[in-house]
């Protein structure tokens, strides 16, 4: 992996710092929840239903809530909505870099491909042509299937999980996004996704076409190619295989270098 450029380093350090509010959030709010039901009082799984309810139960006279825990609970409260400035600022951030990098702008048509997403993948690798093929970059993510072969019988498992974990957890939940939403789409890929969902699962689906977004995205800016949705992949040296604007203009120096 070539060392990133200083730009490169800065956007990465709002990622890290965005990961680790949310994290923090996510403990706080464990806490609140934990802590309010040891005196009985019960607040919904989702955080927006808690926000919700907090202030009422903090407000609420009849609950079994000392004062000395509604004061506590409320300190906690401030530093929830504290953590949500931060986390507002570095997705501001990462947003405008979304925008102003060309790249990211442009796999960020991809369904399933956010800002954050777009944002982070050209800032940690750089240049993509450090990647052979789309097949070496997705297994650089970890996200290629763990090989047991024996007696030429090849038996395929769950994906690797190398490669860079922040990455690989940002393509995939932004597969499952596209996958639970592929039916209100008709481009091929869409409807891949959703036979693949209804054979085997929206989890498996998911991965598999986070696998396919990564090799998208390699295309892409390896190769500078713009995001087609209703491409369809054809095997090279199949009947229906046509040759694309990059690999004609490859033939010529393919042909000096076998003179």
């Amino acid at each position: 992996m070539p060392l990133k450029s200083v730009e490169q380093q800065a956007i990465l350090t709002v990622h890290r710092l965005r990961e680790q509010y949310k994290g923090e959030r996510t403990a706080l709010i464990n806490t609140i929840r934990g802590l309010a039901a040891e005196f009985g009082v019960v607040f919904p799984q989702s955080p927006e239903a808690l926000q919700l309810r907090l202030h009422d139960a903090l407000e609420d006279a009849g609950n079994e809530l000392p004062a000395l825990v509604r004061v506590a609970l409320q300190r906690a409260q401030l530093h929830w909505l504290e953590i949500e400035i931060q986390m507002a600022w570095c997705d501001e951030q990462i947003q405008l870099h979304a925008r102003r990098d060309a790249r990211a702008k442009a796999i960020s048509r991809i369904p399933g491909i956010g800002p954050i997403t777009a944002s982070a993948m050209v800032s940690t690798v750089g240049e993509f042509t450090q990647f052979k093929s789309a097949e070496q970059f997705a297994s650089w993510l970890g996200l290629v299937p763990c090989q047991d072969s024996s007696g030429g019988k090849v038996r395929l498992g769950r994906i690797t999980k190398r490669g860079d974990t922040y990455l690989r957890t940002l393509l995939i939940q932004g597969a499952k996004s596209a996958v639970m939403s592929a039916d209100k789409r008709d481009d091929p890929i869409s409807q891949w996704a959703l036979r693949l969902k209804e054979r085997s699962g929206w989890q498996k689906a998911a991965v598999a076409l986070a696998n396919k977004h990564a090799r998208i995205v390699w295309a892409m800016l390896a190769r500078g190619r713009a995001f087609d949705a209703t491409h369809v992949s054809v095997m090279p040296g199949s009947p229906a295989h046509a040759p694309s604007a990059v690999e004609q203009a490859a033939q010529p120096h393919a042909e000096l270098s076998a003179a």
